[in-house]
């Protein structure tokens, strides 16, 4: 029997592999082209699109109908902004929802969560964009009831009142950006857009009545109703006769419907599965 023996041979430059090169880490996404995504995603959209073409059209509408069927002593700016504001409780709470839910009813978010990994990025993204063209939709609002002021008021043959002070403006454009903001935490918290329009309603149509009665049959939340009713707090802001302790209301009632569900709302979609 006889062995055989292996004579190893050795490795030359030539026939060795070749080394990988190392591979690059890409940069990180910058923020600010994060906005500018999720603020084209809010307009070429179907449903993006039509709701920005409705709240102007609601505007246009209600102007339109307080020039038609007002007596001529109520053509004020104040009955204009009231009529506009109108719609705009209703559409852009809509518009903040369907900003967060379309991710996962579309799907989009398998893309947006691969290509942007910290997930908190991509919602402060939305919430900063929603809040920026929600304000300037209220402003465009407040001008074209600024426009029916003038033209009802020429028509009517009667001065233009302006009876809407820039302060008293500022404060219905901030009432109007919680509302949205509310809408933006109900789609973080629920993830699914008939659920968190329907619980938007709820919110904001069906417990306000509830919560009067509330206050007319118990002594004790009449008493506490400012301090724990987010709906009865903003009131001031809209009549824009807010005091000190109006603010204290506001912050106290606040933190309880919209920053602490807020903050479970994020924590939920860090660790939600995206399908």
């Amino acid at each position: 029997m006889s062995a055989t023996l292996t004579v190893p041979t050795e490795t030359t430059e030539a026939t060795a592999p070749a080394a990988r090169p190392a591979r690059e880490v890409p940069a990180r996404i910058p923020f600010g082209r994060v906005l500018l995504v999720e603020l084209q995603k809010m307009f070429d959209t179907r449903s993006g699109f039509w709701l920005m073409i409705g709240i102007a059209a609601s505007a246009l509408i209600a102007t339109g109908a307080v020039i038609a069927f007002a007596p001529d002593n109520q053509i004020t700016y104040d009955n204009f902004g009231a009529a506009v504001g109108v719609p705009m409780v209703f559409l852009l709470p809509v518009m903040a929802i369907l900003s967060v839910t379309s991710e996962w009813s579309q799907r989009s978010g398998l893309t947006t969560f691969t290509l942007v990994p910290n997930r908190s990025r991509v919602l402060a993204a939305k919430a900063i964009v929603g809040t920026a063209v929600g304000a300037v939709s209220i402003s465009v609002a407040l001008a074209i009831g600024a426009l029916g002021n003038i033209v009802g008021a020429g028509i009517a043959g009667v001065d233009p009142v302006w009876d809407i002070t820039l302060s008293q403006a500022l404060t219905l454009t901030f009432a109007n950006v919680l509302n949205l903001l509310i809408g933006f935490m109900l789609g973080v918290l629920i993830r699914n857009s008939p659920g968190a329009v329907v619980g938007y309603f709820v919110y904001g149509f069906v417990l306000p009545p509830l919560t009067m009665l509330l206050a007319d049959l118990n002594g004790w939340w009449a008493d506490k109703q400012p301090w724990l009713d987010f709906n009865w707090a903003q009131g001031p802001l809209y009549d824009g006769e807010m005091a000190g302790s109006d603010w204290a209301h506001l912050a106290t009632s606040g933190a309880i419907w919209l920053v602490i569900p807020l903050v479970v709302g994020l924590f939920l979609v860090r660790r939600s599965e995206v399908k």
